[in-house]
């Protein structure tokens, strides 16, 4: 019989479904389990050492239950904190998810590039890291956001957010040229995953046109990369969606395009 591989998603919030998404548009075959860690959201407002003492035994107990093949770490707070301890404490593959600094520097035509995360993210020595090493000749704006990942989850769920609240967020993001040049801002990296769930309004608000740097898909192609194609006979598992606090998830009708369409549990 065909095995069905688990694969398991945690983000701190509902965030994580942009990368869940792209996953599930290239596998489709196989066991999704989700799980949003609300309990201790927002990760950015917690330091390095508190997400780790949270993360490193939830996810053991994630493993014990779920049995996943791979884990992905949907979050970019909780990644650039917490992936050295995960994979030094379980055998389990962790693909992250990090800035994506890299490609939006070789991206950028005028070298100005920003990089759009929670306080947390962009203070984090990983990122720091990741400019030094790949950051070329650009000149990186680093953005931490104080709420914008609440706002997404605010609008996700249908609540009311303003455009003034979100531009009020991404605002730092666009720098003009000191000579009032061409050289501004033309690349925005969005470091956590909850920002593209307000794409469609983060380009609208722009002051002008960027290319808005979305690691997801990548991810899906790391994820592929290790565990192969699925094949499970044809077999359509339900997704599972689990909330750290035990809530129960209303949005079922919302949330099922992330899931490819099918109604998660």
């Amino acid at each position: 019989m065909a095995h069905t591989p688990t694969i398991l998603v945690l983000d701190s919030g509902l965030g994580g479904l942009t990368v869940l998404r792209e996953i599930v548009k290239v596998l489709p075959g196989a066991r999704y389990v989700y799980v949003a860690d609300d309990v201790f959201f927002p990760y950015g407002h917690h330091s390095e050492d508190e997400i780790i003492a949270r993360v490193v035994p939830l996810v053991g107990e994630l493993i014990a239950v779920h049995a996943p093949d791979i884990a992905v770490i949907a979050c970019n707070t909780m990644s650039v904190s917490v992936l050295g301890p995960l994979r030094a404490a379980y055998s389990i593959p962790f693909v992250g998810t990090v800035p994506a600094i890299k490609p939006a520097c070789a991206a950028s035509k005028t070298k100005r590039v920003s990089v759009l995360g929670t306080r947390a993210t962009v203070q984090r020595e990983y990122t720091q890291a990741l400019i030094r090493d790949h950051a070329q000749a650009c000149t990186v704006t680093l953005v931490g956001a104080a709420s914008l990942a609440s706002l997404a989850e605010d609008a996700l769920r249908g609540k009311t957010v303003s455009d003034a609240d979100i531009l009020s967020e991404i605002a730092p993001c666009f720098v003009s040229a000191a000579d009032g040049g061409d050289l501004r801002t033309d690349a925005v990296v969005l470091a956590c995953t909850h920002y593209p769930l307000l794409l469609d309004r983060l380009q609208r608000l722009a002051p002008w046109p960027v290319a808005w740097i979305d690691p997801a898909p990548a991810i899906a192609r790391r994820v592929v990369d290790l565990l192969g194609p699925v094949d499970n006979g044809g077999r359509e598992l339900p997704p599972e969606l689990i909330f750290t606090s035990g809530r129960s998830h209303a949005l079922t009708d919302a949330l099922a395009p992330f899931f490819g369409g099918r109604v998660p549990a």
